[in-house]
């Protein structure tokens, strides 16, 4: 009898600790935006810092932890979120490349943290394609989403529209579940996750006026040339010059004899030339008028060369930098919604971006490429009582740590099938003896959108190798000399000691990870066919 209730006592304990107890367990509220990379956020103090383009996020770090090696491991959209709910690589939860499906069948963080007794939460992007699992509740955006009057997909696969910005809708869904949610007793992880700042950049009508009067700085690499790098940099289709499209991209006003099939096989982006049309009149009429002075003034000018390349940055970085302000509008709104529910005190709260972005950086714009500019990915982290506020991190993390992250906050431990490591002692000032010193990178949507090749790679916090091995091609990099990634250095002497050990550290993660994708260089009528025989 004294043994059962012994066993009894046990299994009632295991049972309030495990459960119950949970309501003394953090919230956690993850605000994920889409391609803001960290020079356009003031607390990384970037090429934008002087305008102040994001103080609520800002005010975030201020609080809690910075991440300044926080990178990516396959910098696109869809593969990114698909690594960081499962904490698994690409190759490893199968979705390698925008388009692919979701298996949404396999384990992933909200999923577990369900079974803990959270209540769980996903609005906004998704761009996974398969609905949602693991989650309580969702909304989402259909594939990209659009700006104005987005439709939406609800819990029970309706599509529905709804008016207004796209921006201020997912923040304002986001508090009415957290209204809900406060009453419930429970702890909860709330995944809201933003469309902004994706192409085509259309902010809200209330900050089309901001940087009007500035002139913002310029890349020192704006007009890089390539001379340097691998053959794929020459004929990528991201370039500011060649490729941003001044009506699709810029906004500019479509030419009544416009012809379509003169740009067959561009990487063009028409979804904000068709967003235009599900706006309301008062919406388009006051989005005409912001831009009528503004595009008379460009076609007075006649701009031509580098003159024209100068105007489009400005007119697209504007654009850009408008949308982050709606994001960190969005950020504000949630941490004062905590601050007056009496909820901050016991919520992590953590601001991210799916990868970086080229803004002017390389003469480029978009994403995929290893070079950090897209790599490196923001990650903020406030937790009070935990993260020292204005505490800065240079351990190398990657979007792959986040899953068991979230499960160690939560007091669940995470599977070992998961690849990433919980970056909870790094939140709390320790950095174990054996924390990582490279990172793994492998991207693979090659031929597609933009033209970049498909390639691998290892960067530690001093040295960068890519692999393009569809090309048979290489870039090695010394980062510390060269942040800007512009000497090459892998021609001049493929067979350094330097380039060799980290040739042997890409075999050992690429065998830790258990990547065994094809690596073998494609013949040569295959390269012709993407490199005109050059």
């Amino acid at each position: 009898m004294r043994h059962c209730v012994v066993i009894l006592f046990l299994t009632v304990s295991w049972f309030l600790n495990g459960n119950l107890l949970a309501e003394d367990r953090p919230n956690i509220v993850f605000i994920f935006s889409d391609d803001h990379a960290n020079h356009a956020i003031g607390a990384y103090e970037g090429l934008f810092a002087s305008v102040n383009p994001t103080p609520n996020i800002d005010a975030l770090a201020a609080r809690g932890m910075l991440f300044e090696n926080s990178f990516c491991s396959n910098s696109i959209c869809g593969p990114s979120r698909a690594v960081i709910l499962t904490g698994l690589h690409s190759h490893k939860n199968g979705f390698r490349k925008n388009g692919d499906n979701f298996d949404g069948s396999q384990l992933t963080f909200p999923k577990l943290l369900q079974k803990a007794g959270y209540r769980t939460a996903m609005i906004g992007k998704w761009h996974l394609i398969t609905n949602p699992q693991g989650f309580d509740y969702w909304d989402i955006l259909p594939g990209q989403g659009a700006y104005y009057n987005p439709m939406f997909i609800s819990q029970d696969n309706k599509k529905y529209r709804v008016e207004g910005h796209c921006t201020d809708i997912v923040t304002d869904k986001a508090i009415a579940w957290l209204d809900k949610t406060k009453t419930t007793g429970k702890p909860f992880v709330l995944m809201c996750q933003h469309k902004a700042p994706h192409r085509t950049w259309m902010p809200a009508i209330r900050h089309l006026d901001l940087y009007a009067d500035v002139e913002l700085p310029e890349p020192e690499t704006l007009f890089d040339e390539w001379e340097d790098n691998a053959s794929g940099a020459k004929f990528q289709q991201m370039e500011i010059d060649r490729h941003m499209h001044l009506n699709f991209d810029l906004h500019l006003p479509l030419p009544a004899d416009y012809d379509a099939k003169a740009e067959k096989g561009q990487s063009l982006d028409k979804s904000g030339w068709r967003n235009k049309k599900n706006m309301n009149a008062a919406q388009l009429a006051q989005w005409d008028a912001k831009w009528k002075d503004r595009n008379e003034a460009f076609y007075a000018a006649n701009l031509e060369g580098k003159d024209l390349v100068r105007w489009k940055f400005q007119r697209y970085v504007k654009n850009y930098l408008r949308c982050v302000k709606g994001v960190d509008e969005s950020v504000g709104r949630i941490t004062d919604w905590l601050n007056e529910n009496g909820m901050a005190d016991n919520t992590v709260v953590i601001y991210a971006s799916d990868q970086g972005f080229y803004l002017g950086d390389h003469g480029w714009y978009d994403k995929r490429w290893m070079y950090d500019e897209s790599m490196m990915m923001p990650l903020i982290v406030s937790w009070p009582g935990v993260t020292k506020p204005g505490s800065v991190n240079d351990d190398l993390v990657q979007n792959l740590d986040y899953a068991p992250t979230f499960l160690d906050i939560a007091g669940v431990k995470p599977p070992a099938t998961m690849q990433g490591r919980s970056l909870v002692p790094l939140l709390e000032g320790k950095t174990p003896p054996d924390w990582r010193e490279s990172l793994y990178y492998h991207y693979y949507g090659y031929p597609a959108v933009h033209m970049v090749p498909r390639h691998c790679g290892v960067r530690t916090k001093n040295h960068k190798l890519m692999n393009f091995y569809q090309f048979g091609e290489w870039e090695f990099y010394d980062l510390k000399s060269d942040p800007d990634e512009i000497q090459n250095l892998y021609n001049k002497d493929p067979q350094s000691p330097q380039i060799e050990e980290l040739k042997k550290e890409l075999v050992r993660l690429q065998d830790l990870y258990q990547d065994e994708t094809d690596l073998k260089e494609k013949p040569e009528d295959w390269k012709q066919q993407f490199r005109g025989g050059q």
